[in-house]
């Protein structure tokens, strides 16, 4: 068995980090969301993995390499334009060859990994197993109609009246079989070959597709408030480490992991939170589900349930908190004279300001 792994797309949601950086590198509890899903795709028993690519491709590939650090062989398959998962799985047809796989969205995260998923399909092996889970707004994701007996009966992708609220979470197990769908289907209005359209092919042909609902904890990371609540979920599990500094006038508190070379002074950290090598901080407030980088300093300033990237220094600062700080960022106050806010922002950003 194989796995796709689907690592292109831009990221809107995410910007303006993403207009520098792959939106599966954005680091969770200080390790990219990608790796989570390598990892879980390694202990699976997967050890062949194509990567689908696109503009940030030379990111990913320095970022994962060979795949040897996960236990994988990794192939890069390019993919010219985001034209759609099913597009996906075409142009991936000669990695994939006759072999099952799973298909995994580098950007979503799940609690508890795949295994149990991964060898019950290799037990029953349908044509198509997904995965679905309940959510709040279903008119946002591909959505799935079950029957009585809770057999998969219809899929709509991002439906204006969703029949119901069984959102498809991005794992999808298939057998070659999904090959004949893919190259059936036309795109659709938005322009892109839709993953729901070619397993609705299957349903539509009587072939075996069936569903796991799961309870557990799920999110797709493609925006700041599900990146901040995956980097809680994450923290919760942390175990105190001190592999740096930490003077006598600091306290930490509960679980915190203080990585190598990181120094701590005249601070208070309150886990569960993480300081990255090389980190300096002093004089400073850390409060939980905070993950701090490598190589940032955090100074005179308090900072809470936030992501801080590689680089970047926050002080002087009053309070920081639910924030998503880039890499190489300088966070400062402004002159108090004159009393005014001056903003240096790039496309897309957005910026909310106590007067």
């Amino acid at each position: 068995m194989k796995a796709l792994v689907l690592s292109g797309g831009a990221g809107t949601r995410l910007r303006p980090i993403t207009h520098t950086s792959a939106k599966q590198l954005v680091p969770v509890a200080n390790k990219p969301v990608l790796f989570y899903g390598l990892e879980a795709i390694a202990e699976a028993g997967i050890s062949e993995v194509g990567i689908v690519v696109g503009d940030t491709a030379d990111e990913i590939r320095e970022a994962v390499g060979d795949g040897s650090q996960f236990g994988i062989k990794v192939t890069y398959i390019p993919q010219d334009a985001p034209l759609g998962l099913a597009h996906a799985v075409l142009i991936a047809q000669e990695f994939l060859g006759d072999e099952d796989f799973v298909m995994y969205l580098g950007d979503n995260f799940i609690v508890g990994g795949i295994t149990g998923l991964v060898d019950e399909f290799r037990a029953e092996r349908p044509e198509a197993q997904i995965l679905l889970t309940r959510v709040p707004n279903p008119t946002s994701f591909g959505v799935a109609e079950l029957d009585g007996e809770g057999r998969v009966v219809g899929l709509e992708e991002k439906p204006k009246q969703p029949k119901s609220d069984l959102a498809l979470v991005g794992v999808y197990l298939f057998t070659p079989a999904i090959h004949e769908a893919v190259r059936s289907i036309e795109p659709s209005w938005r322009g892109e070959l839709e993953i729901t359209h070619a397993i609705q092919w299957l349903i539509d042909q009587k072939r075996d597709v069936r569903s796991t609902t799961i309870s557990g904890y799920w999110k797709d990371t493609g925006n700041v408030t599900d990146m901040l609540e995956v980097n809680r979920s994450v923290l919760e599990t942390v175990e105190p480490v001190n592999e740096g500094t930490v003077d006598e006038s600091s306290e930490i508190i509960g679980r915190v992991r203080i990585e190598a070379g990181a120094s701590v002074s005249g601070s208070r950290i309150v886990g569960p939170a993480i300081i990255g090598a090389g980190t300096v901080v002093n004089d400073a407030y850390i409060g939980p589900f905070t993950s701090v980088s490598e190589d940032c300093r955090i100074e005179d300033s308090e900072i809470e349930y936030s992501i801080v990237l590689r680089g970047s220094s926050v002080t002087g600062v009053r309070r920081v908190e639910a924030s998503l700080i880039g890499r190489d960022v300088e966070v400062t106050p402004a002159p108090r004279n004159p009393k005014a806010h001056r903003l240096v922002l790039g496309d897309h950003s957005k910026v909310q300001i106590s007067s």
